[in-house]
């Protein structure tokens, strides 16, 4: 699970940076100039890992883990913690990760705004929530068992809560672990 969360935290760093035109691909450079000097700074991710939750009874959790890193300009922290319900395969996991975007305040905008998605097949759902009055996404994977939440804590933290193997209303109970008032006050 560790080198999962380096992984993703490199690629959401990168895709981020990417598709706000800060890196290019097929350069490699800058595509256009670093956010300005009068940006938002991210928090250091050692003020967010007090939030990532005790394991709950009956689970266990691994050590939290964080950093904070500069893409070509771009600046990112984020914290996570996977937990576990047994030792056998196809167990309950669920992870929580949260992402400080204070660096882009319109990458936050964008994807709150690609949030107002709904829909529902028979492999499963993606829908807009509200979760104690801040915007959020969730969506459910049937086949794979795959349930997802993200929700947007004043106007710069995602807060992503992935479930395997559970029901999805479980995402509800998983969110009220995560002190969403006090996160909103971390600046």
């Amino acid at each position: 699970m560790k080198k999962r969360f380096r992984a993703v935290s490199l690629l959401v760093a990168t895709g981020v940076a990417a598709s706000l035109g800060i890196l290019s691909f097929s350069s490699g450079v800058p595509a256009q100039a670093p956010p300005p000097p009068d940006a938002p700074d991210v928090v250091d991710y050692q003020k967010l890992l007090p939030l990532l939750p005790e394991a709950p009874s009956g689970w266990t959790a691994e050590k939290a883990e964080g950093s904070t890193s500069d893409v070509g300009g771009f600046k990112l922290t984020n914290v996570h913690r996977d937990y576990k319900k047994g030792e056998h395969d196809n167990v309950p996991t669920a992870s929580i990760s949260i992402l400080d975007s204070a660096a882009n305040p319109e990458y936050a905008t964008a994807t709150t705004e690609a949030w107002k998605l709904n829909t529902q097949t028979v492999d499963g759902y993606t829908k807009s929530v509200a979760i104690d009055g801040n915007p959020g996404f969730e969506s459910y994977q049937k086949d794979q068992k795959n349930a997802a939440l993200w929700v947007m804590v004043a106007k710069r933290y995602f807060v992503e809560i992935e479930l395997q193997n559970q029901d999805p209303k479980e995402l509800q109970e998983w969110i009220k672990r995560v002190d969403l008032k006090k996160l909103a006050e971390i600046k």
